[in-house]
């Protein structure tokens, strides 16, 4: 029992020391852990130190550098702002001296305008004291010479026209010889420019037109057993056909151009065909009618394409009214080939002129187109042309162009070009040919114009009517009036004669002192 009971004191001894020994042993391996991590956490502890002193510096170090870099900044922009601060007050001082300068510019022109003005003002006091005086001594010598103004003025012109008369015409020949010289040369260059750039021929039609023939039997087959034939043929046109000797020819006589125009096609279509008698002679006719005037429309077309105005505006009957004029003859000049040449040289007058180009083509081109339909009409051209164009639907300074070109003063810039341009397509060499009577009639109402005034002695008109000299008595008329005579008849031939281009006026006086030594 007793030995149970040592053993288990032994082993309730052994056990307790054996838990002291092992407590004592890991309370020696805890202090050295502890020891251990006392010393890392020292470690790191004297690392952070370090690592903190070393921030601590750097920063210092940063904060020492851009507290250099501020002041460097700061000093520079102290410069900057001295420096931006010295170019404002020069500025300031050019701005104010220059002020003082405007300033005293405008107290200079400020007492400038104020002398101006008193001397404005000295002036008219002056001007009004001269005409005061002017008017006193007016007055005087009115009072003295018992005489007005306007009769002392009259009675000097009267005295200086009896005494100097000589002087006189001398000095008006001057003016009048100066006046009329640049007149010419201005008129000439613009005319001599307009009708250079328009060189045309002209052939003067006649009122027969002549057919050739293949043969010398077809003048039998035309005529026709009995004539009937060509009486059929000059029934149906309105012509005559004049069958004679000259070999392998027919002619055609008519005063319309029309009706001989639609002779020779029916005729050279009969010959061609060859079948001739009544019935295809009325066939052929009517086929050359219709023709004729898709030919008429295709002229006046033709007309309006060449002088480059549209006929999308203008109406088609107007296109074939005006493609008649190729017809139609105006002394022996082409109606439509005088209007094309009146349009282009009113189109280059109104360029030189300053005048509207398309007002003067138009006009010039449709001037005349009243004798397209004068023989169906009541009235003259001028008239018929100016109805028509209003008709269809023209503007009046258009309208007008038809009748300004047979006045004598023209309203319109327009329509004194046109009348010009008429003038010089009508006036050039082989345009027109007069008749032997129209010749003479035109000689003698010149030579009669010149005859009706007093002193006139002779009268002859030479060069075609395009000079007139007149010889005076030297008795009734001296130099001075003489120069008045020439304008006097070139006024009266200008007001009431109709002429083409210009008539000269040479007036003579010749002044003959025979003597005899016995």
């Amino acid at each position: 029992m007793n030995n149970a009971l040592f053993v288990i004191i032994a082993l309730a001894g052994g056990a307790a020391l054996g838990l002291a020994i092992g407590y004592a042993l890991r309370g020696a391996s805890h202090r050295r852990k502890l020891s251990d991590a006392q010393d890392k956490i020292a470690e790191a502890e004297r690392k952070a130190s370090d690592l903190l002193k070393d921030a601590e510096r750097r920063e210092a170090e940063a904060l020492a550098k851009a507290k250099d870099k501020a002041i460097k900044i700061l000093e520079e922009a102290r410069v900057e702002e001295k420096r931006a601060l010295e170019d404002l007050k020069k500025q300031q001082q050019a701005l104010l001296e220059r002020e003082q300068t405007v300033s005293a510019k405008l107290l200079d022109i400020d007492k400038a305008k104020e002398d101006v003005e008193q001397a404005r003002q000295k002036a008219e006091e002056a001007h009004k004291h001269v005409e005061e005086l002017k008017l006193r001594a007016i007055a005087k010598l009115e009072e003295v010479a018992n005489l007005d103004r306007e009769s002392a003025l009259n009675r000097l012109l009267a005295e200086i026209e009896e005494h100097h008369s000589e002087a006189l015409m001398a000095r008006v020949r001057k003016l009048d010889e100066i006046t009329a010289d640049e007149i010419d040369k201005r008129a000439k260059n613009i005319l001599a420019t307009a009708i250079q750039r328009q060189a045309s021929s002209h052939v003067c039609e006649t009122t027969t037109t002549y057919v050739e023939l293949p043969t010398e039997e077809m003048k039998g087959r035309i005529i026709g057993r009995e004539g009937r034939n060509i009486k059929a043929i000059e029934l149906l046109t309105g012509c005559e056909l004049i069958v004679d000797d000259t070999p392998n020819v027919v002619t055609i006589s008519g005063f319309s151009p029309i009706r001989r125009q639609v002779t020779k096609r029916a005729l050279e279509k009969l010959i061609a065909d060859g079948r001739i008698h009544p019935g295809r002679v009325e066939e052929f006719v009517d086929e050359a009618k219709r023709e004729l005037v898709l030919d008429i429309r295709k002229a006046g077309e033709d007309a309006l394409y060449d002088l480059g105005i549209s006929p999308s505006g203008i109406d088609p009957k107007l296109i074939s009214i005006l493609g008649r004029l190729k017809f139609r003859t105006s002394y022996g000049q082409n109606a439509l080939l005088h209007s094309m040449e009146v349009a282009r040289i009113s189109a280059m007058l109104g360029e030189e002129l300053g005048a509207n180009v398309h007002v003067c083509k138009l006009g010039g081109l449709l001037h005349d187109v009243g004798k397209a339909v004068d023989h169906d009409m009541q009235g003259s051209h001028p008239e018929i042309g100016y109805k028509i164009l209003q008709k269809f639907g023209f503007p009046e300074e258009i309208c007008y162009q038809s009748i300004g070109h047979h006045e004598d003063k023209p309203k319109t810039l327009e329509a004194i070009i046109v009348k010009a341009a008429d003038a010089i397509s009508g006036a050039r060499p082989g345009a027109r040919k007069d008749s032997l009577e129209l010749y003479v009639k035109r000689l003698q109402e010149l030579e009669n114009a010149a005859s009706s005034f007093e002193g006139v002695d002779k009268v002859y008109a030479i060069q075609a009517g395009r000079e007139l000299r007149v010889f005076v008595n030297p008795k009734e008329v001296d130099d001075y009036q003489a120069a008045k005579l020439a304008r006097q008849i070139a006024d009266k031939i200008a007001s009431e004669m109709k002429f083409p281009g210009e008539v000269r006026v040479t007036l003579i006086r010749e002044q003959r002192v025979i003597e005899y030594a016995k």
